[in-house]
């Protein structure tokens, strides 16, 4: 089931918010220690106060590798955007839902959906957002997106869903 965000990027934004599509190679596990999120791209600028309140409705996930909690560069402009957006709405609350791929035992994907979630928190609390503006779950594997079992619907059932509980106002 595709989730709707309401709000979440900038008039300058909305028409690349989510054209990527989720890397194409799978990694397999390792047990070396997880990579820094990429620094953080600029603040969007707008060119007038109109765009920087425009609100636009667009998809809202971020894509993990195989095994991976760690936020793609690809993702990364998504997550700036929300924060800023965030940081200038304080009204605003999101949920952030993290996804599995149907590999591994429920335990495992459940934490590693809250490795994602808690990954996509931090990123967003780094660029302006509050503690207290976000809530980070898991549903492991449970609520997938696409129902295959090969490579193409597993791509897309690592993510991060980001679904607004509140917009903010004009």
């Amino acid at each position: 089931m595709k989730r709707i965000l309401v709000g979440l990027v900038l008039g300058a934004l909305a028409a690349c918010a989510h054209t990527q599509q989720p890397p194409a190679e799978a990694r397999q596990p390792t047990s070396a220690p997880a990579a820094q999120p990429p620094a953080p791209p600029p603040a969007p600028a707008a060119s007038t106060p109109a765009a920087a309140t425009a609100e636009s409705t667009t998809p809202a996930s971020v894509y993990f590798r195989f095994d991976s909690a760690d936020i793609a560069r690809s993702d990364a402009e998504t997550l700036a955007t929300l924060g800023v957006l965030l940081a200038k709405h304080p009204e605003m609350k999101v949920k952030i839902e993290g996804n599995c791929d149907e590999r591994g035992s429920e335990q495992y994907n459940l934490a590693l959906g809250q490795r994602r979630a808690e990954a996509s928190r931090k990123y967003l609390e780094k660029m302006g957002a509050k503690p207290a503006q976000l809530e980070a779950i898991s549903y492991g594997s449970s609520r997938p997106r696409a129902q295959g079992h090969d490579e193409e619907s597993w791509k897309q059932n690592r993510r991060d869903d980001l679904v607004p509980n509140s917009l903010p106002l004009r």
